[in-house]
């Protein structure tokens, strides 16, 4: 038998490249990963789902909104559409649907500030869709 080359600290194993020679997947050519959060905004728009996005993030906005400022409408109110001047509010109860209306100067202003856009002249409330004994359906004014 004869003997084989010394392998270890001293060399790689012949026929073997070393990490990151010429190989794109390898470790050493990785790119760090991207955040879902990044990338999302450019597959909405290539998907063509801009407004539903745009709308979702709205919704978590308006979410933190009402805990913050009317925390017994938590889970009982959401948004439902925005408008160029009306965000449309869906309101489970008509007691939820009054405390907005007397609120709605002092939501809209604070909607306003957290998203950074325009301030929009209405809150429109009306019942929520998806409990059909409630009547008609949005928009109620």
């Amino acid at each position: 038998m004869t003997a084989r080359p010394p392998r270890g600290p001293r060399g790689p194993r012949p026929g073997i490249r070393p990490l990151g020679a010429n190989d794109p997947e390898s470790p050493g050519r990785r790119r760090r990963p991207s955040r879902l959060g990044d990338l999302l905004p450019d597959v909405a728009r290539e998907l063509g789902l801009d407004a539903e996005l745009a709308l979702a993030r709205a919704g978590a906005v308006w979410d933190a909104l009402i805990a913050e400022r009317v925390p017994p409408a938590v889970g009982a109110c959401r948004l439902a559409g925005l408008e160029p001047d009306a965000l449309v509010v869906a309101a489970d109860e008509p007691i939820v649907a009054a405390e907005l209306r007397m609120r709605a100067a002092e939501l809209l202003d604070a909607f306003a500030q957290a998203t950074g856009s325009p301030r929009r002249r209405f809150l429109r409330i009306g019942r929520d869709r998806l409990y059909p004994g409630q009547g008609t359906g949005l928009p109620r004014v």
